[in-house]
């Protein structure tokens, strides 16, 4: 485990510090499965022994793999979590930032900005399952999922205040629309981080598990997303990130489009038609 290498009360609450600098690092710092017929697949974030840190060729890396996701019709859902049973990621590595320029600084920005939006921007369904603490970037990366699932022992935080940054990845956005406003902004503003169980408690995490049951959970969840129809499921997840804070009407009008979409699709007459046959559908994948 990363330790504190001063002797400040300042860092207790986060529990975690610099990761070591003499680990070797893993060949495969983002880990990508597949399963279900490929039709579910997890990416996790493989660098334990810094809690899951994400440097640049982590974010880099991210940002490859959902992209490739992104064009690939086949596969369904998207599972998101960490290696190990302490985080599901601290966010930005700081050993590697610690001697970084002004240029290369805004440059990792811009890159981890569009690994940010790209998982914002999947049109497949991503959640996350929260296996640990979750700070900074890595709070952000869960809070740009869909929705959050998370480990009994899970902590959720934005402590970039605390080294002198205002949070970038999202969260000034994201977190407000997650918890009460004042909430997240007592969480900015402080750096304190709050348990799963408050997350869940205000809204923020959907379930909470043992540790050891929570990626049975996720793939029990992805494998029922997966059954149904990928182009319904993708069409009721534009439907609400589009329509969300519109104008009611403009909102419905956004629903209907997309149900009307869905009325004249092929997926609609197989799964009436599974239903009064009593069999299980098999939906087409979508053509994108």
């Amino acid at each position: 485990m990363a330790t504190s290498l001063t002797g400040t009360d300042r860092w207790k609450t986060l529990d975690f510090g610099p990761p070591p600098s003499d680990l070797a690092e893993s060949d495969h710092p983002v880990l990508v499965e597949f399963f279900s017929g490929e039709r579910v697949v997890v990416i996790t974030l493989n660098r334990p022994h810094a809690d899951n840190a994400i440097t640049t060729e982590v974010g880099a890396r991210l940002t490859e793999i959902v992209e490739m996701i992104a064009v690939r019709p086949a596969l369904r859902v998207v599972i998101l979590t960490g290696a190990g049973e302490r985080a599901f990621s601290v966010g930005s590595d700081l050993r590697q930032r610690k001697d970084m320029t002004k240029e290369d600084w805004l440059r990792q920005r811009q890159d981890f900005d569009r690994t940010l939006y790209t998982v914002r921007q999947l049109r497949k369904p991503i959640f996350a399952a929260v296996n640990g603490i979750a700070y900074g970037g890595g709070s952000e990366l869960a809070q740009s999922t869909d929705f959050i699932i998370a480990s009994d022992n899970a902590a959720f935080g934005q402590p970039e205040a605390m080294i002198g940054l205002a949070a970038g990845g999202g969260s000034p956005a994201l977190l407000p629309r997650l918890l009460p406003p004042g909430k997240a902004l007592q969480m900015l503003m402080t750096g304190d981080p709050i348990s799963a169980q408050e997350a869940h408690r205000l809204g923020m995490v959907n379930e909470i598990y043992p540790q050891a049951e929570l990626m049975h959970a996720a793939h029990r969840i992805a494998e029922k997303i997966a059954s149904n129809s990928p182009t319904a499921v993708q069409a009721v997840k534009r439907a609400v990130r589009t329509g969300e804070g519109e104008p009611i009407e403009q909102a419905i009008a956004i629903m209907m489009e997309a149900h009307w979409r869905s009325a004249v699709h092929p997926d609609r007459v197989e799964g009436i038609g599974a239903f009064n046959a009593g069999r299980d559908p098999t939906f087409q994948d979508p053509d994108y």
